[in-house]
This record gives C-alpha cells, sequence and structure tokens, in this order.
C-alpha cells in the first residue's frame, strides 16, 4: 500500500502525509513531530474548542495530546487497521479531553497555598529545550518576561487561567490578554 511504503531519510516532512509522520514519530524523528504539530494542531484546537469553552483547559489537553502522541505514535496502525492519522489525533485528544473534564469535577479549584513550587526546571522545559527550533527559542526569549511567564504557566505548566491567575497574582481577563498577545506576538515572529 502506498501509506506503507518506506519513507527515504533524505525526503522532506513536508512532503510526507500525516500517516508518514505519525511512523516517523514513532521512530523518535523530531522534525516529523514538529510538522505533524504544525499542520494538526491548529484543527485540533478549533474541535476541542467547541466541546470545551476554557482556553486553559484546551491548550492543557492539546500539550497531553502531543505528549501522548510522541510516546505512543508506533500504536498508530494507520491504513492497515482502516483509521486516517487525523482520526486517531482526534481521538487521542478527545481521551485527553475527558479525562481533564473529570479532572477538573474532582477538584474544581486548586487553592492558591496548594499551587505548585518549582524550584527546578519542570520536565516538559527540559525535554522543549531538547525539542524546540532555535528560531522559537529566540522568539520566545524576546517576549517581554510577563507574557513569557503566562506562557509558561499555561502551556508547560499546563494550568488553567484561573490557576495562572493566583499563581501569578493577576486577574484573570489580564492573564488571557497577556496569553493572547504572546501568542500574536509569536506568531508574528515565526511567520
Amino acid at each position: 500500500m502506498a501509506g506503507d511504503a518506506v519513507v527515504c531519510p533524505d525526503v522532506k516532512v513536508t512532503e510526507l502525509d500525516d500517516g508518514q509522520l505519525l511512523r516517523r514519530v514513532a521512530r523518535a524523528d523530531r522534525a516529523a513531530f514538529d510538522e505533524l504539530y504544525r499542520r494538526t494542531s491548529p484543527w485540533l484546537a478549533v474541535r476541542l474548542r467547541r466541546r470545551c469553552s476554557d482556553d486553559g483547559m484546551v491548550a492543557e489537553v492539546l500539550q497531553d495530546t502531543y505528549l501522548a502522541v510522541w510516546r505512543a505514535a508506533g500504536s498508530f496502525t494507520g491504513m492497515q487497521g482502516g483509521g486516517s492519522a487525523a482520526g486517531w489525533l482526534w481521538t487521542v485528544a478527545a481521551h485527553r479531553l475527558v479525562d481533564a473534564m473529570r479532572k477538573r469535577a474532582r477538584h474544581p479549584e486548586t487553592p492558591s497555598a496548594e499551587l505548585p513550587v518549582r524550584s527546578a526546571p519542570a520536565a516538559e522545559d527540559e525535554a522543549l529545550a531538547g525539542s524546540i527550533g532555535d528560531e522559537v527559542g529566540v522568539a520566545l526569549a524576546r517576549l517581554a518576561p510577563e507574557l513569557r511567564d503566562v506562557l509558561h504557566a499555561m502551556v508547560l505548566d499546563g494550568l488553567t487561567v484561573r490557576e495562572t491567575s493566583i499563581l501569578l497574582g493577576v486577574p484573570e481577563g489580564t492573564v488571557k490578554s497577556r496569553a493572547r498577545r504572546a501568542r500574536s506576538v509569536l506568531r508574528e515572529a515565526l511567520s
């Protein structure tokens, strides 16, 4: 089958379909993962937002989804199993969303005294340090500290808007506007 063809290492990842990218991700190909994320995260975020209005939870679920994709890409059966890469990604994301909603229902608010204080770099920081391209790293470094702090809390630590607000000691509206501004600045820097 065409989807099962062996992909030459010198083929650009931008020329591969999503199933081929997933097979490369299963072999720990970071370039394939980056391309898969670039292609699929926008529509996946839209689908998640249709089911959840909390942008913080959507960001958390996206992060969890792509971490799961990195770890479990080898379980994607592709054309042999009759499933598409998009369908497999959505299934992973939908399960993560359900898990996040259940967790939130059990623990509706985290009091500020119980918010985690990190004295060592987060595991996500260390993982991303090895996988974020130089261009993204430079763009992140150029962000104003207050914007970078919001992104760190919401994206890397997976905190909700409310939890980020409590952690940083700023109103939720400020967290939302800083997150929106940070994404806009990053989008401009990377385009």
